[in-house]
């Protein structure tokens, strides 16, 4: 067995990249913490300071996906759009099937060097996440609770806070609204029957008063949206665990650009014009099955080193401290200190597998499961 082979398959490694992403991450979130008084003297220094803190800790995860795992990730699209990607403001439309499609998502906008400013429209719970949800929050992410009628008011103000915003972003959603399920799917249908809309095969129906409203409030500030499609070759069902047990895994990105202008404005008409997007993304999706790829030219991103040369940065500066701490516990002998620092290893490797547990399937959200829904 190879070194880089032997050194993978030990617990230990899982350990230190638990232990560095941790640690970093909340000292990320104390330093963000303390960037709260620019607010009121200057907000544009705060969000470019925070953009930069909070690529610190999404490129950890980029990395893992790129550099450790060695995942391939081919994009497809039109060689015109290709060259506006990462100079405008854009509206991304993902589809939600895998456990590790927010993670591609970051890889797409890593390549093109938005990561540190890309927004989602995220659920509140996360919010409450230490590290990631936490670093949200000073990305002024929008965060919802998946009732309407007490969200619209908070998504149209945080909406509308970022048509000054000084760093070009993209805006991920998940128009579902959740990820994909056997169960999701059957329930969602059975509403598209209620409401007599037209049943998709491979989505779930689109949520479209989240978008309609995003659309409005970016209109003029947002140049594109952008249509995106995720699959993986071979039938590969990719999970973050797998990411970081080092699995590599082969990812087809379909990227279609929208002019913004082609978007209704109407809230009616936005929401008809969603519902026949998704029934074009649903006869796509069966093409690739039945081919194997996309009708668009295949584009491999060129990586960038950045995402590699932080961790390492991370690395160095906490695991030296680490191992010289190991060490002078071993030399002293004590059975107590060397239990409680075996104690807080374990505690953050469990911490991350928690996260982890947030990102998977069959521990995922209930939201599309209630029956009542059908109503």
């Amino acid at each position: 067995m190879d070194i880089v082979g032997f050194l993978k398959s030990q617990f230990i490694c899982h350990l230190l990249i638990c232990y560095i992403f941790i640690v970093s991450g909340l000292i990320i979130n104390f330093i963000q913490l303390f960037t709260l008084i620019l607010w009121p003297i200057n907000k544009q220094l705060f969000r470019r300071i925070n953009c930069r803190l909070a690529y610190c800790i999404s490129s950890q995860m980029v990395m893992l996906l790129e550099w450790w795992s060695g995942t391939d990730c081919t994009l497809y699209t039109d060689p015109e759009s290709y060259h506006k990607y990462g100079k405008e403001n854009a509206i991304v439309i993902l589809n939600h099937n895998f456990e590790i499609d927010f993670l591609c998502g970051w890889n797409f906008c890593e390549r093109f060097g938005v990561l540190g400013s890309s927004k989602v429209l995220a659920k509140k719970e996360l919010s409450y996440m230490p590290i990631i949800g936490w670093m949200w929050y000073f990305l002024e992410i929008v965060f919802c609770k998946r009732k309407w009628e007490e969200d619209r008011k908070t998504v149209v103000q945080k909406l509308l806070s970022l048509r000054d915003y000084p760093e070009n972003f993209w805006f991920l959603i998940h128009c579902e609204g959740t990820r994909f399920t056997e169960q999701k799917h059957q329930i969602s249908m059975q509403v598209a029957e209620a409401k007599g809309l037209p049943k998709l095969k491979y989505h779930l129906l689109p949520r479209t008063k989240g978008f309609a409203v995003t659309v409005q409030c970016l209109r003029n500030v947002v140049s594109a949206v952008y249509d995106s499609t995720l699959n993986f070759r071979n039938n590969e069902n990719p999970t973050l665990l797998g990411v970081l047990n080092g699995k590599k895994y082969h990812a087809d990105l379909y990227v279609g650009r929208i002019p913004l202008e082609e978007v209704p404005e109407d809230e009616q008409e936005c929401s008809t014009w969603l519902h026949k997007l998704y029934q074009e993304k649903d006869a796509f999706q069966e093409e690739y099955y039945r081919t194997g790829t996309y009708p668009a030219v295949p584009i491999v991103p060129p990586h960038r080193p950045w995402t590699l040369l932080n961790w390492l940065f991370w690395a160095l500066l906490l695991l030296y401290p680490l191992f010289k701490l190991l060490i002078n516990m071993i030399s002293s002998g004590s059975s107590l200190t060397l239990a409680s620092f075996a104690f807080v290893i374990i505690i953050a490797s469990v911490g991350v597998r928690w996260m982890i547990g947030v990102t998977e399937i069959n521990k995922g959200s209930t939201y599309g499961n209630n029956e009542n829904k059908q109503k």
